[in-house]
């Protein structure tokens, strides 16, 4: 596949938003699991830029605000009418004491708490606390952040949308796209139905999806993704390794929607492997390309951590994959029939 290939996230944005198809998450940035240097982080977004990549994505949640102030001095040195910025709300940053500091998966965070807060008032703080972070006034896409079950629970999802549609946080969003100080407005979450919803419910541009359209998952193709295709409704692909396993393959300790992969997984990702093995393929090359074959997917955004992260990205997503590693992954039953295919190479041999 080309990196320096570009896709509009739609069509119907007044600032137009385009996306490399190669885009770079920013929650390595944050310290997720362990520390990097600044100085670390600076030489990953270069070498993310040197090679082309004109998408990044961010939240104040990474690192508790950590990536976006690492984010801030690259903005600088960057053409920024060249790059596309998104990030995120829905989780509030407060001073707190030590003991009250919520971390999550992020190591040497600021002493900071996160309040979950969709309303009026916490889009706005949220969004006006990003600006300083980041140090710019216009974002291209602002995401609602884990407004799901899978962070909230079912009966906190009811609490969460009541606060975005009754208590003012839709709101806040149109107002702050009406004003230009963000050109598209979406969620970026962990399920597909929680997505389906709010689309069923408001205007939303895009989403941004950790997995749940993969090698693995192809659930959405039923209602969803056809949803996206006739409302002209893009979506960046997070999380296209199905959080480890579709990189390292089925080895122990392979994990899969962040927890240990089960015995049924484990056999279905070995006979992934074979079938990427038979085309001379890596199966870390065909899982990040594999959603891309979907046209309302416009980006798919694996992590870095350092340059060298940055540039195994961007030659797996470069590697040629045959047509046929497609057409035996179907005739196998590993992909669904109705599944669209990257097309680039069909004949890469």
């Amino acid at each position: 596949m080309k990196l320096t290939k570009i896709n509009p996230l739609n069509h119907r944005t007044r600032i137009p938003v385009n996306l490399t198809q190669l885009g770079f998450g920013g929650a390595p940035l944050g310290n997720l699991y362990r520390k990097i240097e600044d100085s670390d982080a600076q030489a990953t977004l270069d070498a993310a830029w040197d090679a082309g990549i004109r998408y990044f994505d961010t939240a104040p949640q990474y690192g508790l605000g950590r990536s976006e102030l690492r984010f801030a001095p690259a903005l600088k040195r960057f053409d920024r009418s060249a790059l596309t910025l998104s990030t995120k709300a829905g989780r509030v940053l407060e001073d707190c004491v030590p003991e009250d500091v919520t971390p999550e998966a992020f190591v040497d965070v600021p002493q900071k708490r996160i309040v979950f807060d969709y309303t009026y008032d916490g889009i706005m703080r949220s969004v006006e606390d990003s600006t300083l972070r980041l140090g710019i006034e216009v974002f291209d896409m602002l995401f609602l952040h884990d407004i799901d079950a899978g962070t909230h629970g079912e009966a906190g999802v009811e609490d969460k949308l009541r606060e975005l549609f009754d208590q003012g946080g839709y709101r806040a969003l149109t107002e702050l796209r009406d004003a230009g100080r963000i050109a598209a407005i979406g969620a970026g979450v962990n399920t597909w139905q929680i997505c389906e919803r709010l689309l069923n419910e408001a205007d939303f541009d895009g989403f941004l999806l950790a997995g749940r359209y993969t090698l693995l998952e192809q659930d959405p193709l039923d209602t969803f993704l056809p949803m996206c295709l006739k409302r002209d409704v893009g979506i960046i692909l997070g999380g296209p390794y199905n959080s480890g396993i579709l990189a390292t393959g089925a080895i122990e300790g392979a994990r899969y929607d962040y927890a240990p992969a089960s015995k049924d997984i484990l056999q279905r990702v070995r006979k992934l492997e074979d079938v990427c093995a038979a085309h001379a393929t890596p199966l870390i090359a065909a899982a990040l390309q594999f959603p891309l074959g979907h046209s309302a997917v416009k980006s798919v955004i694996p992590g870095a951590s350092n340059p060298d992260e940055v540039r195994q990205n961007v030659k797996i997503f470069e590697t040629p994959i045959p047509g046929a590693l497609w057409t035996d992954l179907k005739a196998q039953d590993l992909i669904r029939q109705d599944a669209p295919i990257p097309e680039e190479f069909p004949d890469a041999s």
